[in-house]
């Protein structure tokens, strides 16, 4: 068998080989589209599907969070995130996951220690700091409705209040 023959065999295993890595990657594309696009069921089988062969795949797990989440399973998501908080404390992601389920829920004290773990985990996250100036625009908003009940003829609260164009109940 002469080397080009050779190799020609060996050609169908090669490109099974490469293609491996390719397929894996579009896992995490195909069950981004579909959660973009709301069929989160479809998304959540093809993750589950995935996770039976990765179990411990970070990425896929954040995914699978995120359905849990956008499907009303808050319990759930706080779970996985905190679990990947706790395997990989080193991702932002995960910790910016919480932080948006707390806030949901008015827990701000803890929404706001897990974006600063997400900040810690990675400065340059965007969202994460994004989401924190969020957390602090809406306690702010709620801290000068309160002062501004409390103290209802305070003519400079009511002058900053509309100077920031915050809207109090």
């Amino acid at each position: 068998m002469t080397p080009a023959h050779f190799l020609f065999r060996l050609l169908p295993l090669l490109l099974v080989l490469l293609a491996a890595p390719m397929a894996w990657a579009d896992v995490y594309g195909d069950v981004s589209q579909l959660v973009r696009g709301g069929r989160l069921a479809e998304a959540e089988a093809l993750a589950d599907r995935h996770l039976k062969a990765k179990p411990r795949d970070p990425q896929m797990r954040y995914f699978k969070g995120l359905i849990q989440r956008d499907s009303g399973r808050q319990a759930e998501a706080l779970e996985t995130f905190t679990k990947l908080t706790e395997d990989y404390p080193e991702l932002p992601e995960p910790y910016n996951g919480l932080a948006v389920i707390y806030a949901a829920q008015g827990d701000y004290d803890r929404a706001r220690a897990a974006l600063e773990l997400a900040i810690r985990a990675n400065p340059a996250y965007a969202t994460a700091h994004e989401n924190l100036g969020d957390l602090h625009s809406r306690l702010a908003r709620q801290s000068y409705c309160r002062a501004l009940q409390n103290d209802p003829g305070n003519g400079d609260l009511t002058t900053r209040i509309a100077s920031l164009g915050i809207t109090c109940p």
